[in-house]
This record gives structure tokens, sequence and C-alpha cells, in this order.
């Protein structure tokens, strides 16, 4: 059996992947935030990367597979991931390293897919370029690169800030001129299942196989939370459309694993 790590388990992703896997795999993970909501589970440890080194809990640990939806401070998270990779060159482990759409959002013109080339205007997409590219040197079979869109679902960030802002009559800033994708957190627990359990090798874009502007997908959301007329802030960066979208192409997973963008708005709703 699997023995996989996840850092940054008390986040709102790594929280959601630990309750997908535990039941399948040995699974563990770290927090640094809501301490008082794990320190008494056994399987979670507490870990600080600012000031703390990640080998030793790795070396005590010994992971098959590592995941890492870490957030914070950006020079401390580099830190993390190379003596990361050094643990998994040393051993019987692999990597499985969530990136953003960010790496690519220096690109205008189209959307991007799992191996195009990488590019970012934003100092969040050039941090995760530098993991990205440390990880693109290592054997195929030692990471994987998985890319999010952005993630919604029923107790998600995103849609609780939509929630919120409408409750509290605040405006909801959108993009009408930016034409993106995404997913819904259950979806993505699943593909992070499948990509650990069949051993998949490479990057992977776990989005939603169709496109449409931000502006009509927040709106879409809200109208299916049951705001009808969501005080709206259009912000306009550009004349043009511009795409910020991760497809898959060359790494599709199975039919039942993929997702469109009317799941994802389906999904922020309790049925």
């Amino acid at each position: 059996m699997e023995k996989v790590l996840i850092l940054g388990a008390s986040g709102f992703i790594g929280n959601a992947l630990y309750k997908e896997l535990c039941s399948y795999f040995d699974t563990y993970g770290t927090y640094h935030t809501n301490s008082d909501l794990f320190e008494a589970n056994h399987k979670f440890y507490e870990f600080d990367m600012e000031s703390e080194n990640i080998e030793i809990l790795l070396e005590n640990l010994r992971p098959t597979v590592i995941v890492s939806a870490l957030r914070g401070d950006f020079n401390a998270q580099v830190s993390t991931h190379f003596s990361i990779i050094d643990y998994i060159l040393r051993n019987n482990s692999r990597l499985l390293f969530i990136s953003s759409a960010n790496v690519f959002d220096a690109f205008t013109n189209y959307p991007s897919y799992e191996y195009d080339k990488t590019l970012s205007q934003s100092i969040y997409g050039r941090f995760k370029i530098k993991i990205e590219n440390a990880l693109l040197r290592l054997p195929n079979n030692k990471y994987n690169i998985l890319r999010l869109p952005m993630v919604f679902g029923v107790n998600s960030p995103r849609t609780m800030d939509i929630k919120n802002k409408i409750e509290f009559g605040e405006a909801l800033e959108v993009f009408p001129n930016v034409v993106v994708n995404a997913t819904d957190i259950t979806r993505v627990t699943q593909q992070i299942h499948y990509i650990i359990n069949r051993k998949k090798e490479g990057v992977f874009h776990l989005g939603s196989e169709d496109l449409t502007h931000q502006h009509d997908l927040i709106k879409d959301i809200a109208l299916a939370l049951g705001y009808e007329n969501p005080l709206l802030k259009q912000v306009y960066d550009s004349n043009y459309d511009r795409f910020l979208a991760v497809l898959p192409k060359d790494n599709l997973l199975p039919k039942n694993l993929r997702i469109s963008l009317q799941h994802v708005i389906n999904s922020s709703v309790v049925i």
C-alpha cells in the first residue's frame, strides 16, 4: 500500500484530498493553521516551512507519495520543495505538485496545454514555474505536475466569497474579456486519486474541457446559488479577449473523470 503524505492538509484542497485518499491509502498530512482541529489526529503532523526543514519529517515517515498543496511564503516553499526533490531522488518516492494556470499568464491569445512553454508576468506564476522547472529535470516516474484553474465547490473559498459579497451588498469583481476554464474540488480529488493509483507520469491539466468568459462563469454560479441580479464590477484589462485556461490534450483522463463547466456550476450548489 502506498504511504501518502499531503503537505498542506489543513487547507481547502489538501484537506479535501486527505478525505478522498485516507480510506484507500496509508495517508498522512501536515498542518500549520487550525491546529485545534488537527493536533488530536495522529495522522497529522504540525509543520512550519518557514522555520523547519521538511527532511526530518520525510525521513521519519518515509512516504512513497508526497502531494504538495502548500501555501504561504514563496521562498520557504521553494526551499521546501528542493528538499523534497533531494529526498525523492534518494528514495522510492515521488512528488505530485499542485500548480496553477498562472504559469501561463503571460500568454493571452490561446489556451495552454500540458507541454506548452510556461511564461508568467506574475510573481505567483513565476514562483510556480521555478518549482515546475526543477521537477521537469527529474526522471518521469518521480513527479507529476498538476495544473489547476479556478477551483469551485459547495464550501470552496471562491464560492463562499461570491455568497458573502452578495449577502453584504458588495460588488463581485468580474473580467468580461478573460476566457477561462474551471473545476470542482470533488472532481480534482478523484482525478488525483486516479493518478496516484495508476502511477501516471508527467503533466496533467485538471480543468474543464470547455471554456467561458470569467464574467459569465461567476454570473452563472451566482444565479445557480439563487442570486438573480448580483452587483458586478466589470474590470477590463484588455481591449481583446485574453485566455487564462489550462486544457487537457496529451494526458487525457478517463471520460468519467473529465469535467464540464456546467458540472462546475452545479457542484457549487447544495442539492
